[in-house]
């Protein structure tokens, strides 16, 4: 990789100013050894806004703040996040990129390869990766080889997300978990979803079959009447529910538990995992990749893997919804 000095500190901007970015701006200031040099919005006034609450500087262009930055969170409507990303590696400067990574494949594919020449780093924006229960599953290496999973993520309308499908939007999150889980290639995908009060797809459901014979049922919903985000994994001798509203961990598996209860001869063990906030882990860790020059927590591929899927699943509930509407 590209060797950088980093005896000062690391001088980062954040492209992009709403609802999330105004979150990675707030994250950036309070890190010790990050520079916040600016942050970067078309609307003048919102850039404005942002910047004052965090003390630097408001940008109506990104371009203008090249030469000022080693890195930089593109945290733009996904639509941008190509052109950017690229206007940024062709010019050394590192990138986290907010998920999902790209609108199509090709333009994943093109960024990968222009940071693997220059041996630039991605950073796909995965957040769920980094939250307490995944960190948790990892750390205490409670999946083994998963033979069943299923996963909901349900939210109860917002205007924000809306500008994808729910797929690219909520249920590219529990994709990217369950490849890091399952750790094989899909094989056939299976979906169905349907549009309801936006022009995208609002609620879907994927069947993942992967070629060593994991099979993951995936569900989204944003027009949900409450919130869920909920995975089960079943594994030899196993079965682990993760509740991440509720931040509760319950494995069941095989042991000196009671003949007569809930289920027979299994013992029952919760794990409640600490309130962290997955998204200033997720930035330091990003940081500490830029620093050390190390291969970051998501990969560029990873979010392509992510991303591929994703792709497949929009393009069968197109197909199945065109048929059925007759168009």
């Amino acid at each position: 990789m590209l060797m950088k000095k980093q005896n000062r500190k690391l001088r980062v901007a954040v492209i992009g100013t709403g609802y999330l970015g105004k979150f990675h701006a707030e994250k950036y200031a309070g890190m010790k050894d990050v520079d916040l040099v600016g942050v970067v919005d078309i609307q003048k006034a919102q850039a404005e806004e942002v910047a004052r609450k965090v003390n630097t500087k408001a940008y109506c262009d990104y371009r203008e703040i090249l030469g000022k930055v080693d890195a930089v969170s593109v945290v733009v409507p996904t639509p941008g996040h190509f052109t950017i990303s690229r206007f940024f590696l062709e010019n050394d400067v590192d990138v986290l990129i907010e998920k999902p990574m790209t609108l199509t494949l090709a333009e994943a594919d093109e960024l990968i390869e222009y940071s693997e020449k220059r041996g630039l780093i991605i950073q796909v924006g995965h957040l769920e990766r980094f939250n307490p229960a995944v960190v948790a599953l990892r750390e205490k290496n409670i999946i083994k080889r998963p033979l069943f999973i299923e996963s909901h993520r349900l939210s109860i309308y917002q205007e924000r997300g809306t500008d994808v499908s729910v797929v690219l939007d909520l249920m590219i999150h529990d994709i990217d978990i369950i490849l890091n889980f399952v750790r094989s290639e899909v094989k056939n995908i299976h979906a169905a979803g349907a549009a309801v009060i936006t022009p995208h797809v609002d609620i879907a459901n994927a069947r993942l079959e992967f070629e060593n014979g994991c099979v993951a049922n995936v569900t989204a919903s944003r027009i949900s009447i409450k919130n869920e985000r909920k995975i089960r994994l079943f594994q030899r001798d196993a079965y682990i529910s993760v509740d991440f509203a509720r931040r509760e961990i319950t494995i069941i598996n095989q042991g000196d538990g009671p003949k007569e209860g809930l289920i027979p001869g299994m013992q029952i063990k919760q794990l409640n995992f600490e309130q962290r906030d997955a998204l200033e882990d997720e930035l330091n860790a990003f940081v500490g990749a830029v620093r050390q020059r190390e291969v970051p927590a998501v990969t560029g591929q990873m979010g392509r893997e992510a991303l591929k899927i994703a792709l497949n699943i929009m393009d069968q509930i197109h197909s199945s919804t065109s048929r059925l509407l007759g168009s």
